[in-house]
């Protein structure tokens, strides 16, 4: 779902049945109100509006991580992010449960594959930041080869496009976690060097103090080393397209680089490698 990597066929991963017997009685209908509510063209405030309990719309919207539309499926994502936040506010523990079923999808041993969950992962703490600040590490631990490295590149896309998302809302929580998603940059796939771009465009601010203190301690990811990393995508012209603000948005890798160098040796504490 992060980019144009793509495919449709994923809704047989989960079969409608399985979706109504998670989601209780009535959960034919409550599915087809899910996929009526997701169609409107105001669905957050669709989504609002309806009178059912964020306990009972979850499931639904759950199995429509699944949808071969992929407009839709993004739709999704945002949907479970607002869901997934009101359940916080009443009951948090019921929304943390809904933050292990993603992990727990992301698991080998679920038996699955947990498309779209780390783009909702991502979502939700942009939404939420009790959430944020309990699952953040999580989170980027699903592209760090030291953590939980995700194996799957489509999955490591989800994680990269959940990370960037969280980078534009809660930025001063990955101000630590800088060096997995730097590591990027290297990969040879560009939507992986485009979202780690937005993310640390995210994380060090424009016209201020470069957010170092998140590469402190991490070797070889100082501003220094980062800034080295940054000069060969200068030349890098590769295109992508990525879903933000509610549409798809195409970037160039060289003008993001460019975009992030430049914020950098504006910054006051650039003169140095702050390691």
């Amino acid at each position: 779902m992060s980019g144009n990597v793509n495919e449709a066929g994923k809704g047989s991963d989960r079969s409608g049945d399985e979706c109504a017997r998670r989601t209780g009685p009535g959960g034919i209908e409550l599915i087809r109100l899910a996929r009526s509510l997701l169609k409107s063209p105001d669905f957050e405030e669709a989504l609002k509006r309806v009178d059912i309990p964020p306990q009972r719309m979850i499931n639904p919207l759950l199995c429509a991580l699944f949808e071969p539309d992929e407009v839709l499926r993004w739709r999704v994502v945002r949907a479970v992010a607002i869901t997934v936040s009101a359940m916080a506010e009443k009951d948090l523990e019921s929304a943390r449960i809904i933050m292990r079923r993603l992990m727990w999808s992301l698991n080998d041993e679920s038996g699955g594959i947990g498309w779209g969950a780390p783009e909702a992962m991502g979502e939700i703490m942009a939404e939420n930041e009790t959430l944020a600040r309990e699952y953040y590490r999580i989170l980027v631990s699903y592209i760090d080869i030291k953590g939980n490295l995700l194996e799957n590149d489509e999955l490591e896309l989800g994680a990269m496009w959940g990370i960037s998302r969280l980078a534009q809302k809660r930025p001063e929580l990955l101000r630590e976690l800088t060096a997995p998603v730097v590591a990027q940059l290297k990969s040879p796939h560009p939507v992986k060097r485009g979202l780690a771009l937005r993310t640390m465009l995210a994380v060090v601010p424009p016209d201020g103090p470069a957010a170092a203190e998140g590469l402190n301690g991490h070797p070889g990811c100082g501003l220094t080393a980062l800034a080295e990393l940054l000069v060969p995508l200068l030349e890098d012209q590769s295109e992508i397209r990525i879903f933000q603000d509610g549409s798809y948005v195409e970037h160039k890798i060289c003008r993001l680089a460019s975009e992030l160098l430049t914020r950098m040796q504006n910054s006051p504490r650039t003169t140095g490698d702050q390691r």
